[in-house]
């Protein structure tokens, strides 16, 4: 630097020749000149890159691995953090860690992605994604599925947990979603998860769910797709996920039940949120399209075929229908949270929804007919054998007498005449007197409910007329009996 200054003020000032300038610094007059002819501060450029002393006899090895990961699946494929763990442990590499990153960014050859800031007008566009979180759901640490909706401009969020991310409930986080806005966005922005696309074609271009199709039909709203693998395309729903986990649900609720955590956990959280951002929220609450004038059936129907035992199959679950129905074709409507079975237009059957493999879920009504064709069956049969411990307590009983098993049935039948548990209450009663028969337990039944369910008006006059209770030993006297 001292040179380049020295230099010029000699030859430009003091009037120097090169060949002086040269004599006297003892450098070339190519140098000389460059230094007078040059506009620029002197830099050093490298020329040759240096040669990687430690790098050097692993580069073949890195660049293999790197050169096989292209057949192998995009979120398991080396990492500079990876290579470098490889090399320690396999080949004994004592480079730093920095030395492999900066040389498995030059192999592959990385350039860092430009971002736009991407903006929206008043409800123009909504993101949609899922997440998981955990939450003590009857006791029980469970994973729940987030249906995360954020509106692009306001930022106000909907959130709504699911026990899985079928297209089920997909669609009805949805249509939860638009209901608690009380709108519809213009457009909707999507990854490319299979409850939305079908296939990915060239570009922007996506093949759709046919159910997503119905649901925008529905709504009519826009769908549009993030590029594969570019999930910061909709980064406002993405930060949405860990922000709902980060904020309405730390510490890990404790809820008993499914609506309780959506009801009273999620939505009470979104109301704040939409509360904060009560300015926004009005421009983008006017900007919305209205809802449609019915709500949109979230279910997917399934037409199946009753078996022999009174079952359908869904999902590698089965469910029972009445008896009767044996053989026949039925509806199956899927919701996220229950089934619910048609006979043409009739409801026949209602489950919760199971989403485990290989359950059988089964309601007694739906086998009684049978039971009383087939008494004996009681015994065995499953669903008997899922009912409370009192039943079967009653079941070992009454089975071990003579027409025990069809008197079983009739205790059974009771359950179509009375509450399941006022049932249960009797024979809980009837265990305890020693005294199980279905005709006293259907008589208790009656006066119990008769008491319960329909008051009558004593008139005062009998009211205060007292009664004596009876001495029962006079009759043993008159059939010749003494007391003990």
């Amino acid at each position: 630097m001292v040179d380049y200054e020295f230099i010029r003020k000699k030859h430009y000032v003091e009037g120097w020749s090169i060949r002086k300038i040269s004599k006297q610094l003892e450098l070339s007059r190519q140098t000389i000149r460059k230094a007078i002819s040059s506009t620029e501060m002197p830099t050093y450029r490298l020329r040759k890159g240096r040669p990687a002393s430690v790098f050097g006899p692993v580069q073949q090895i890195v660049e293999t691995w790197l050169a096989e990961d292209a057949d192998a699946p995009h979120k398991q494929r080396h990492t500079a953090q990876r290579i470098y763990d490889r090399l320690v442990d396999e080949y004994g590499f004592t480079g730093s860690y920095s030395t492999v990153r900066r040389w498995v960014a030059r192999l592959k050859g990385i350039v860092k992605e430009p971002f736009i800031p991407l903006t929206a007008d008043f409800g123009e566009q909504a993101q949609v994604d899922w997440g998981q979180a955990r939450v003590r759901i009857g006791g029980i640490l469970t994973t729940v599925h987030l249906f995360c909706l954020r509106l692009r401009t306001s930022g106000v969020p909907f959130a709504w947990a699911f026990p899985t991310e079928k297209l089920e409930a997909f669609l009805e986080g949805h249509s939860r979603a638009f209901a608690w806005l009380g709108g519809v966005p213009q457009e909707c922005v999507y990854d490319n998860a299979k409850t939305a696309v079908v296939k990915i074609l060239a570009g922007p271009e996506r093949e759709e769910h046919a159910w997503l199709s119905h649901l925008r039909a529905h709504y009519l709203f826009d769908s549009t797709f993030c590029a594969p693998a570019k999930g910061n395309e909709k980064g406002s729903v993405e930060n949405l996920v860990g922000y709902v986990r980060r904020n309405a649900l730390v510490p890990v609720p404790e809820v008993s039940s499914w609506d309780e955590l959506n009801e009273q956990v999620l939505l009470r959280w979104c109301e704040r949120e939409r509360s904060r951002r009560a300015e926004l929220w009005e421009q983008e609450r006017q900007s919305l399209r209205a809802l449609p004038s019915r709500p949109f059936k979230a279910a997917r129907p399934h037409f199946l075929k009753v078996s022999r035992l009174g079952l359908v199959h869904l999902d590698y679950n089965r469910y029972s229908v009445p008896s009767k129905l044996i053989g026949e074709t039925v509806r199956l409507d899927a919701w996220s949270t229950h089934v619910e079975i048609y006979d043409g237009e009739h409801l026949v059957a209602k489950h919760n929804r199971c989403h485990g493999r290989k359950e059988t879920i089964l309601a007694l009504d739906h086998y009684l007919d049978a039971l009383a064709y087939k008494p004996r069956a009681t015994k065995n049969a499953q669903v008997v054998r899922e009912l409370p411990e009192v039943y079967q307590r009653v079941r070992e009983i009454l089975c071990t007498k003579r027409d025990g098993y069809r008197d079983f049935v009739k205790i059974l039948f009771l359950h179509r005449e009375f509450p399941a548990d006022e049932v249960m209450a009797a024979l809980e009663f009837a265990v305890e007197q020693g005294v199980i028969h279905s005709s006293s337990i259907r008589q208790w039944l009656l006066l119990k409910h008769n008491d319960t369910q329909s008051a009558v008006d004593v008139p005062a006059s009998l009211k205060a007329i007292a009664v004596d209770q009876p001495d029962l030993e006079r009759f043993d006297l008159l059939l010749g009996r003494t007391g003990s």
